[in-house]
Parts: structure tokens; C-alpha cells; sequence
């Protein structure tokens, strides 16, 4: 139960990203109704299961070994510094770019596909699950295959929960999302990724000298 508690905690974190997938349910929920705005969520989903599975197997034979923990929260801490210097200096500049638009198609499969798509084909989503990854081998000490699957199914269930609420609350959320309230949030965002970023590179040394 703790860890599916962990891995709902952090999906809400996660939820609080704000980036083009967020505009993307946003614009596609207010044009075209909830059940595209969720189907929009369900590609995301998709495509962040695929990149888990990618990271896990491809890491999952190194976890245990106290050295690739050392490696995996220097890069895990990196990524979450840089990823929190991005939102804290860029993203939190004011600007009026539009929401995405969304897409004229009607077929359920062709937002699957665009939600898959904008998600999945960013290099830094990968990366990020990586620095994921590393959080639940260094921070919750997570190594065996039953840890993995209950942490991120939790996570991605939580984030995918999330995600179709945004589509639903989407004509509400259109009088909140200001340019201000954008800048403060990536702000906040900013600051706290660095923090955490930080703490896992602190862990990492802490390995290192055990």
C-alpha cells in the first residue's frame, strides 16, 4: 500500500507539469467535447507506458548494484536541476502563445495518436522517466519487478486519472489559465524540481561514500 501511495503522490506531482499535452487536452477538450479531450489522455497514457517500459528494461538488470545508484542519481538529480532551471528562467517568462489547436480529425484513433505522439516524440519525456526511474531505485529503494510494476502503475493511473479530469474541468480551467497564473506556476514548479534535484544528487553522494 506505501508504495501504491508513492506512486499516486508522485503522479499528482507529475500532473502539475504544464506543457504542450496540458494545451493540448486543454484546446482539444474545449473544441471538441470531453471524450476527445480523454481520448487525447489515453494516447498520453500510451505512449508513458511504452517509455516506462523502455527505461525499465533497459535499466532493470543495473538497479541493485549500489554503483549504477550512484550514476542514476547524479543524471536523475541533473536532469531535475536542469529541467527545474528551464521552468524557472524560461517557461516562467510571460508570453501569449496560443494553446495548441486541436485537430479537425473526427476518428477516436487519430487523437490516441495525437496524444501519443506529442508526448512520445520529445526527447525530454524520455529523459525524464529516466530521472523517474532513478527517484524510485534511490529515494524509495525500490529493486524487485512487483516494487516497479506497483509504483508505476499507480503513478500512471494517477496521471492518466488527472489528465482526463483536466479534459472534463477543461471549460472551468479556461478562466483560470492566465498568463500570470502560468508564470507563477512554472515558478513554483522551477523551484521545486531544483530542490528535489538537488536532494538526489546529495543521496547519490551518500551512496557513493556508504
Amino acid at each position: 500500500m506505501k508504495i501504491v501511495l508513492n506512486g499516486m503522490q508522485f503522479g499528482i506531482v507529475l500532473a502539475f507539469l504544464v506543457g504542450p499535452v496540458f494545451f493540448t487536452l486543454l484546446q482539444t477538450s474545449i473544441e471538441k467535447g470531453f471524450w476527445k479531450g480523454a481520448f487525447v489522455a489515453i494516447g498520453v497514457s500510451l505512449s508513458d507506458i511504452l517509455l516506462v517500459l523502455i527505461c525499465y528494461f533497459g535499466l532493470v538488470h543495473f538497479v541493485q548494484s549500489p554503483q549504477f545508484k550512484v550514476y542514476m542519481g547524479y543524471l536523475g538529480g541533473g536532469v531535475l536541476i536542469i529541467f527545474g532551471l528551464y521552468y524557472l528562467i524560461i517557461k516562467s517568462r510571460p508570453s501569449k502563445q496560443e494553446p495548441l489547436h486541436a485537430s479537425e480529425e473526427r476518428k477516436t484513433y487519430r487523437y490516441i495518436l495525437k496524444g501519443f505522439m506529442i508526448n512520445g516524440l520529445g526527447p525530454s519525456v524520455l529523459i525524464f522517466w529516466i530521472a523517474t526511474v532513478s527517484v524510485a531505485t534511490l529515494e524509495f529503494g525500490y529493486s524487485s519487478s512487483l516494487e516497479f510494476f506497483l509504483f508505476f502503475s499507480a503513478l500512471l493511473a494517477t496521471v492518466l486519472g488527472t489528465d482526463i479530469l483536466k479534459a472534463y474541468l477543461a471549460g472551468k480551467l479556461r478562466t483560470l489559465v492566465t498568463p500570470r497564473l502560468m508564470m507563477i506556476m512554472n515558478i513554483i514548479l522551477g523551484i521545486a524540481m531544483i530542490v528535489f534535484g538537488i536532494r538526489l544528487v546529495y543521496l547519490a553522494q551518500f551512496v557513493a561514500l556508504a
